[in-house]
């Protein structure tokens, strides 16, 4: 069976069905093997050597992070797409510096996933195509890019999208539309616009406060 090698890293048996359906459903995706443990995924995958790892983060013996660490470490050739309920800000930025194409938080939505894997399945065509490129061609390989161009509106872009989702995770309160502006350096009516993005696409709930007087305000925090 040809299409990307794929392994599945997760250790609820439920949630591991459902990602192997999805995965299947999407299609170009070969699941060569699967693992419950941080210490198996490592095994598994230095004796498969697949070209795309799904992995979780809360494990029951070594953590997503420190496996990913490990996968690095060992200079194996694999991609990882992290898919976790894991949303603090230290685990985040963590996934990115060792290496992560992408995070993907629980509960997620089937298009979020496909838009990932869609990304991905481009980037592996090209990339085993190709034995140099120019500045063009890596720019339009970027995954960030990609996502930005088939799901964000117009006048979004990826890299804002992330400082504001990363300033309301490190936030103790909902914060407000000037509240987001102040902190990442935005105008007040473009951090709304943000906002109310990201509000519709699931990812933040909103409140609305009312004062005694005044207009009332609208709170957002991640869900």
């Amino acid at each position: 069976m040809k299409g990307i090698r794929t392994i599945i890293v997760e250790d609820d048996p439920m949630v591991m069905q459902v990602n192997r359906q999805y995965i299947e459903e999407i299609g170009g995706f070969n699941i060569i093997g699967t693992a419950e443990t941080g210490y198996e995924a490592l095994t598994i995958t230095r004796q498969l050597l697949p070209d795309l790892v799904i992995l979780d983060i809360y494990l029951p013996d070594l953590d997503g992070i420190q496996t990913l660490k490990e996968l690095r470490s060992s200079n194996i050739p694999t991609d990882v797409i992290l898919v976790t309920a894991a949303r603090d800000v230290d685990t985040v930025q963590n996934a990115f510096r060792y290496g992560a194409i992408d995070y993907i938080i629980k509960p997620f939505k089937y298009t979020r996933l496909k838009s990932a894997l869609d990304s991905y399945k481009l980037l592996h065509s090209k990339m085993h195509r190709k034995t140099s490129m120019d500045q063009e061609e890596i720019d339009d390989l970027s995954m960030n890019k990609t996502r930005q161009q088939e799901a964000l509106p117009k006048g979004l872009n990826e890299v804002t999208l992330r400082q504001v989702m990363l300033h309301i995770l490190k936030a103790n309160a909902p914060l407000s539309a000037e509240d987001v502006a102040d902190g990442v350096g935005l105008a007040r009516v473009t951090a709304r616009r943000y906002l109310d993005y990201l509000e519709k696409s699931g990812k933040l709930s909103l409140k609305v406060q009312y004062g005694s007087v005044g207009r009332p305000i609208n709170r957002y925090k991640v869900i």
